[in-house]
Formats: structure tokens, C-alpha cells, sequence
């Protein structure tokens, strides 16, 4: 295996569990959220990682690597960090809302560091379009946040 092929391999893996990170910590947020707009909003957040994780495992498999995690450690901290959260705050949604966009915030990270590679035509489109998709999520959520505060 090519030194670029395992550095491609580790890119789609490190964003495939950034998405299953965020499918979870998205669906744990909308259980714990009171508003009813604001838990379709985690919801269909969770249910748009979920197809990206997806899509990111479907590169794996060309490439002759199938690995489902359920997401990083850091994931589990960042969900365990919700769960606290909620549980400290009584669930309040401004508290949801703030750690999700910190969830966001490392989203981003991983995508922007994802592009700065040299990605296969098909692949970066791939990246491109969820990256779109991942920022525009982190603004919308962050300027929830600011108008609940």
C-alpha cells in the first residue's frame, strides 16, 4: 500500500468517526431536548451524519477497508460532556445547543485539515460537499446559541 493510499485511508477514517461522533451526540442532544423544533433540528442532523458516515464508509470499502466504529474516544467524551451538561443544566436547551456547536467547532476542524490533503477528484468532492454541509450546521446551531443567550 502507497504511502498516499494510507494516508487516504486514515483522512476517511478520522472523518467516518467524526460523523458517527456527531450522529450520536446529535440524536443524544434531541433526546434531551425540550423544544420540539429544536429535536427535528438534532434529529435531522444525526440522520445527515449518519448518511455521511455512510457514504465515507462506502470509500473505505473500495478500498478494501471495512471498520464500523461507533465513533473516537473523543466522541465519548464529547457525548459524556452532553450528558453532564444536560444533567447539570436540568437539559436546558441553550445548554444543548452549546455543546453541540463545540462538537461543530471540531467537525469543522477535521474536515478543513481532511481538504488540506491531496484527495482523488471523487473523494474530495465527496469531503467538499459534507464540509458544506457541516458548516453550514455549526453557523445555524451557533446563531441558535447567541439568540438563546
Amino acid at each position: 500500500m502507497s504511502v498516499q493510499t494510507i494516508d487516504l485511508v486514515a483522512t476517511l477514517k478520522q472523518l467516518y468517526e467524526t460523523c458517527k461522533d456527531g450522529e450520536n451526540g446529535f440524536r443524544l442532544a434531541a433526546e434531551h431536548a425540550k423544544d420540539s423544533s429544536l429535536k427535528s433540528l438534532f434529529l435531522g442532523y444525526a440522520e445527515q451524519r449518519a448518511r455521511f458516515a455512510a457514504e465515507l464508509q462506502s470509500q473505505l470499502e473500495l478500498r478494501g477497508k471495512h471498520d464500523r466504529k461507533e465513533g473516537t474516544v473523543g466522541g465519548a467524551f464529547y457525548q459524556g460532556w452532553t450528558r453532564i451538561k444536560a444533567a447539570v443544566t436540568g437539559g436546558s436547551d441553550s445548554a444543548l445547543l452549546s455543546a453541540s456547536e463545540g462538537g461543530e467547532d471540531v467537525a469543522k476542524k477535521v474536515y478543513e485539515e481532511a481538504l488540506a490533503h491531496q484527495l482523488p477528484e471523487g473523494v474530495e468532492e465527496l469531503v467538499r460537499r459534507q464540509y458544506v454541509s457541516v458548516r453550514e450546521a455549526h453557523d445555524r446551531i451557533r446563531a441558535l446559541e447567541l439568540a438563546a443567550q
